[in-house]
């Protein structure tokens, strides 16, 4: 979200125009119904939304729901941390681009540091949080001159980095293809250093490749959406703030479940509209992309900012 767009100045939404807590549950708690095990709190930066953590505890008290996962920026996770493991979050991954502390204002657009970044990371250490996982997004001439500093920095911990190629998400980023880094160009650099070894994915539709130091000293993941598209293995939905689900991180629009819901829809009908809009789903836009760019048709289409919908 570009500072020099969205100031002090931008009308952002009010209360009434998000879901409240008890219309996010809901809805969380018919996906679950309908076969999701797995929720991940997602932004924007989610840390922002008052009493947090009750909404984590609601979440994480829906039946049959096996693992609930938040992202974030990390800039408030100090003091959120304890918190949040309190309430039941079971995983953590938090956006890390550069430790460098220009090239990290730089990317992030705002006025964070990395020191309190790092802080929040031990504060969730401290929680329990043992395992966290570290998105870098590498940009060609920006940051890819630094990957082997996350890598150096993190390797020996339980902490995973997952190095993920410069996407076109929304219309606000510059994308080029020529800044995208691919993950094998990374796997090369890396594993001139540190040798690595493939290992299998956890689940299927796991988003990242996943692969291990030879020496035992931890793991790394890349997701490559861009150099190898993974739209047919992709089973996300995303749930906007105001009530827009979401089939695809490149979707032009989202499908308005807040009006449903405030229209006083039932569950049944409410699951009968997400069963259909699922069961419609065609979204292949990595794929797609890929096929215009060799066949040189590609053009510029809107896409959802992914402040909107995450990751």
């Amino acid at each position: 979200m570009p500072a020099e767009v969205f100031g002090e100045a931008y009308r952002f939404l009010t209360p009434p125009e998000m879901l409240s807590f008890e219309e996010i549950v809901r809805v969380a708690s018919i996906f679950v119904q309908l076969g999701v095990v797995k929720l991940k709190l997602t932004g924007g930066e989610p840390l922002l939304r008052s009493w947090l953590p009750d909404l984590v505890q609601r979440l994480s008290e829906i039946p049959g729901l096996e693992d609930l996962a938040l992202i974030t920026n990390g800039a408030l996770l100090a003091r959120m941390a304890a918190p949040l493991r309190a309430a039941g979050l079971k995983r953590l991954t938090v956006s890390l681009d550069s430790l460098d502390e220009k090239t990290f204002a730089l990317m992030n657009g705002r006025a964070h540091r990395v020191g309190p970044i790092l802080d929040g990371i031990r504060a969730a250490e401290a929680a329990g949080f043992s395992s966290i996982k570290l998105n870098a997004v590498v940009i060609r001439g920006m940051n890819d001159h630094q990957v082997l500093d996350l890598v150096r920095h993190f390797r020996g911990t339980r902490h995973i980095i997952r190095f993920i190629e410069f996407m076109d998400v929304g219309n606000r980023n510059g994308w080029r293809r020529e800044l995208v880094v691919t993950s094998r160009e990374l796997l090369q650099m890396i594993s001139a250093e540190h040798p690595l070894e493939p290992v299998e994915p956890n689940y299927r539709g796991e988003v990242a490749s996943r692969y291990r130091f030879t020496d035992g000293q931890g793991e790394i993941g890349f997701i490559s959406s861009v150099s190898q598209p993974f739209c047919s293995n992709c089973s996300r939905a995303r749930l906007s703030a105001d009530g827009k689900l979401y089939t695809c991180l490149f979707a032009a629009k989202g499908f308005d479940l807040r009006e449903l819901l405030r229209k006083g829809a039932s569950d049944q009908e409410l699951a009968s509209a997400i069963k259909g809009l699922w069961g419609r789903r065609a979204d292949r836009y990595s794929e797609e992309r890929a096929e215009k760019e060799k066949a040189g048709t590609a053009d510029a289409e809107r896409k959802v900012e992914m402040y909107t919908v995450g990751g």
